[in-house]
């Protein structure tokens, strides 16, 4: 069987399981199944979940609405893990239950620092020059 990857080198196995796992922990905290007084008045965007080649890891990048309280949110993630983690070996069909990783998603940020840049003075005149 050859072995199929997109172009940032992953497979498409290990992106398909990543999103199936990601509409679950997204499902599971939009309708607040986790009893934690902190993920009930936040709402969180899971924005990607990265799987490990032997879908036995995975990283999952959130974001509070509006970037508020992310480490007071990432510390009720971590305290829960358990019961996500049992919602994710539930309701995906692995063979083994992924262990989870909590991290805030800087990408935002960066693509905000990376607009802040290019509208500066200096490149916006190097552009206007070309």
């Amino acid at each position: 069987m050859r072995k199929v990857e997109t172009a940032e080198g992953r497979s498409v196995r290990l992106l398909r399981v990543g999103e199936q796992v990601r509409h679950v922990l997204s499902e599971v905290l939009q309708r607040g199944d986790v009893h934690d007084a902190t993920l009930e008045n936040h709402l969180v965007s899971v924005t990607e979940v990265r799987m490990s080649p032997d879908l036995r890891h995975a990283t999952v990048f959130v974001k509070p609405l509006l970037g508020q309280d992310e480490e007071v949110v990432l510390k009720a993630l971590r305290t829960n893990i358990a019961y996500l983690q049992s919602e994710v070996a539930r309701r995906v069909n692995t063979k083994y239950a992924a262990k989870l990783k909590f991290l805030a998603d800087q990408s935002f940020d960066e693509g905000g620092r990376i607009d802040a840049i290019l509208r500066s003075g200096h490149v916006a005149q190097d552009l206007e020059e070309e």
